[in-house]
This record gives C-alpha cells, sequence and structure tokens, in this order.
C-alpha cells in the first residue's frame, strides 16, 4: 500500500542564488539530422574538374616548372583540391570544411580574377600585357582554353557556389590577416625566382607589376603594397558581404525532430 497523494502541496522555498546554466553535451547531429546535398556536391565537383583540367593543359603544353610558378595556377590548384573535398562531404553529408580554408580559396580565385581583368588584360592598365602580345606569343587553341577556364570561369563558379550553395556568415573577420599570408608568401618567392634566372631569361618575372629589371625594387615593394592593401580590403568585404547576404540553404533544413499534436 502507498499513501495517498495530497491535494495541497506546500510550497518549496526558494534556492538561494541563481542556479548555474552548463552547456548542452548533446552534439548538433542529435538535434540537426545531417542532409546529403547530391547536386551540390557535383556541381563542386564540376568545378574542381574544370579547374584541375585548366591546371593540366597548363603543366602539358609549357614548361611546368614555369606554370607552377604562377600564381594563378598555384590559386587553381588549391580550389580544385577545396572543392573536391567539399563535394565529398556535401554528398556524404559530413561536416563542411573549415571556413579558413574555403574562405582562403575564394579570396584567392577573386584575386586571380580581378588581377587578370583589371591590370593584366585591360589595355588602359600601365601593366597590361596585350600590348606585348604578338601573333606567335598570344594564347591560343588549348592555351586560351585553359587561360580562360582558370581567370574567368573557375573564379565565377567558386563565387557562384559561395552566393548560392554555401550557408552564408561563416567567414570572420579574424581569419583576414591570415589569409594574406600566401601572398605575401608568393611575393618572396616570385623576387627571389627572378634573382636566380640569369637577366634576359623569357618570364623571368612572371607578372609586369613584380618585374624588378623594368621597375627597379623601389616600384615593385611600392606595387606590392598596393596590391597587398587591395587585397586586404577585398578580403574584408567579402566577409562583410557574407554576414549581410541571404541563406540559400534553409529552406532545405531539417531538424530531426517533428511536432507532434496534443494528445486528448
Amino acid at each position: 500500500m502507498t499513501a495517498p497523494i495530497p491535494r495541497d502541496m506546500p510550497d518549496l522555498p526558494p534556492v538561494p542564488g541563481r542556479s548555474p546554466l552548463f552547456p548542452s553535451a548533446v552534439p548538433a547531429t542529435a538535434v540537426m539530422a545531417p542532409v546529403r546535398q547530391p547536386l551540390t556536391a557535383a556541381y563542386r565537383l564540376l568545378v574542381a574538374l574544370t579547374a584541375a583540367g585548366g591546371v593540366t593543359i597548363e603543366l602539358l603544353l609549357g614548361d611546368p616548372a614555369r606554370a607552377l610558378s604562377h600564381f594563378t595556377v598555384q590559386s587553381g590548384i588549391l580550389l580544385a583540391l577545396v572543392m573536391a573535398l567539399s563535394a565529398t562531404r556535401a554528398w556524404s553529408a559530413r561536416r563542411p570544411l573549415p571556413s579558413a580554408l574555403t574562405g582562403a580559396a575564394l579570396l584567392y580565385a577573386t584575386i586571380t580574377t580581378l588581377v587578370y581583368h583589371l591590370l593584366l588584360a585591360n589595355k588602359a592598365s600601365p601593366f597590361s600585357m596585350t600590348g606585348v602580345l604578338t601573333v606567335e606569343t598570344a594564347p591560343t587553341g588549348w592555351h586560351a582554353l585553359s587561360n580562360q577556364l582558370l581567370h574567368t570561369a573557375v573564379p565565377a563558379a567558386a563565387l557562384l557556389d559561395w552566393l548560392l550553395l554555401t550557408p552564408p556568415a561563416r567567414l570572420h573577420l579574424r581569419q583576414t590577416a591570415p589569409w594574406l599570408l600566401y601572398p605575401l608568401t608568393y611575393l618572396a618567392f616570385s623576387l627571389t625566382r627572378g634573382e636566380l634566372l640569369q637577366p634576359g631569361t623569357p618570364a623571368r618575372y612572371l607578372y609586369p607589376f613584380l618585374d624588378v629589371g623594368l621597375h627597379g625594387y623601389k616600384n615593385v615593394l611600392g606595387n606590392a603594397l598596393l596590391l597587398g592593401l587591395a587585397f586586404y580590403a577585398l578580403a574584408i568585404l567579402l566577409v562583410a558581404l557574407d554576414h549581410t547576404r541571404p541563406n540559400p540553404t534553409r529552406h532545405r533544413t531539417k531538424t530531426g525532430f517533428r511536432l507532434q499534436p496534443p494528445v486528448g
């Protein structure tokens, strides 16, 4: 026999102080069911294959050592690897790659297309390369294809992936300064490479704004400083846009819980 439950329960005295709130030990996957994204995976795989194809053409049709010395080729390799890994994770519903890595790949691809179209391929630019191209040196055939893939199509595809297939607010201001370490390292590599090659060697300096033989170290370092500031501003702009753009994946979000109607 059990004692009957009294009708009137006495009030309990208040607990002195404020009870601390402890963080939940429940993982996010217990609340948010992982969702496979086959279309996103297919798109990212296509971008990765396109970038890899452009890099492969450059390596097969030219001097591999010279091709690998280009910022365009190096950033294309990084983007191909990041897109391939992102495709596998979207296909298997795994956690996305760190935003520091994907943001860096996006920034370098954006730098590639902006520098090419605003400085190198722009006839009004003081560093335009269109004026020095001849019938023999202008890219044609497969070279022209890889040139457009790496400088235009692949960066545009990376931007579309960020805008349409990636949740917003993943990039942070604290990541912008570390992103510039690679362009700074490339500057040191390019200047060292030019010093090691004999004067008069073709493509001793791969970019006109880094040509020490033509402009001198003072002007080249000034160009590098201006470009570095522009790259930093671009990184901050990407972070700002990432925190203000709408969420393109919100309508596809599904949780592991389903509301049920009340019983009775």
